[in-house]
């Protein structure tokens, strides 16, 4: 806190300006001064919602995906019932792949089923580059959700390279790639070869949502914590660091997120990311350590806290503010997707919560 009434009213009048690059999320993302600090969940629309269960009904996940209408409204869901900081691009990880020609469905139960997993070089050719016509209906979905959202950030999304490639070369989810992993190590220039390509195609993908107007990117990678901080580094950082150090002359905050990625939280972020997700297993304050002090942070209490009684929630809440609190810029987050079963009152209580414990007395007075 500092005694300088100009710097002072500098802030001040740096948290009235209005639009999304002045909101909390984004002034949190690039480690600015915050009035509270920000959140958002991951799947925070997802099944938990009736709204959402509800518009689903009968449409399967990757149609819904592709009408503007649709993603339009899920994606408005939780900010309308919430009041988030950010909203999430309804979309799912597999679309920008489906829509460079490979033949795969979600299923209900499963996750991304694909026809004809890739085992040669043939196959990568499969996967073709694409532009903003192969994926229309995304550039028009952030534009209707971008003049609706007004003042409110809307965060771009897309699957990291090694994530995509696990799905195409297993044919589906697994609990141990063992099928990439043998890519990986028996094949390496096959395995680099359609990292590369899915690279492009998810670069490809996110420009079209900067474009468009988004506020921030968010990079998933679901399945990296599989891999140790060696193999990471050189079968995932240089496709990983292909994507968000693409996106550098963007303008927007890159926000890179993994499961189980304790060891490589400090490798994450050289990959180009302003800001590193961080699931529920490692606490903030250690991560802080890990990623160091050019980052943000993201996260990160447990999904599953949210079923216990209020009192255990609003404790673990308040832990997780105060570990944010070592980070040089902190977005709360669960550490991975909303649960279908979750209660949403719960997560309009936690938002509320997040809020009011984090305010900035040096902001207020």
């Amino acid at each position: 806190m500092t005694t300088d009434t100009t710097g002072t009213a500098a802030r001040d009048g740096e948290s009235r300006r209005s639009g999304p690059a002045h909101s909390p999320f984004v002034r949190a993302c690039r480690r600015e001064s915050v009035p509270h600090t920000p959140v958002w969940f991951m799947r925070q629309a997802g099944r938990s919602l009736p709204e959402y269960r509800e518009i689903r009904a009968n449409v399967g996940m990757l149609d819904s995906c592709r009408r503007p209408d649709l993603v339009a409204e899920i994606t408005l869901q939780p900010v309308r019932r919430h009041g988030v900081d950010a909203a999430i691009l309804f979309s799912d990880i597999v679309v920008p792949v489906a829509a460079a020609g490979i033949d795969l469905d979600i299923v209900a139960g499963t996750g991304p089923v694909v026809a004809e997993p890739v085992r040669t070089v043939a196959d990568v050719e499969r996967v073709r580059r694409i532009d903003r016509t192969d994926v229309s209906y995304v550039d028009e979905a952030v534009r209707l959700l971008v003049a609706e959202l007004g003042d409110t950030p809307l965060i771009g999304f897309a699957g990291a390279p090694f994530t995509l490639a696990s799905y195409l070369v297993e044919g589906g989810p697994s609990r141990t790639h063992a099928r990439t992993k043998a890519m990986m190590y028996g094949q390496p220039e096959l395995w680099h070869a359609l990292c590369a390509r899915l690279a492009e195609v998810t670069l490809a993908f996110l420009r079209v949502q900067v474009d468009a107007g988004v506020s921030a990117v968010q990079l998933f990678d679901s399945w990296a914590g599989a891999l140790s901080e060696a193999d990471y580094r050189r079968f995932v950082l240089p496709h990983s660091t292909a994507v968000l150090s693409g996106l550098a002359d963007a303008g927007v905050p890159r926000i890179h997120f993994g499961v189980g990625t304790a060891e490589l939280l400090g490798a994450m972020g050289e990959a180009g990311a302003d800001v590193v997700g961080v699931d529920w297993r490692t606490p903030l304050d250690v991560a802080t350590r890990r990623i160091g002090p050019d980052r943000a942070v993201q996260g990160n209490l447990d999904p599953t806290v949210l079923f216990a009684p209020w009192p255990v929630i609003e404790a673990e809440v308040r832990r997780v503010v105060e570990q944010g609190r070592a980070a040089p810029g902190h977005v709360f987050n669960l550490g991975h997707g909303v649960l279908p079963e979750t209660d949403p009152e719960v997560l309009t209580r936690v938002v509320a919560l997040v809020h009011e414990v984090s305010a900035r007395r040096d902001e207020q007075g």
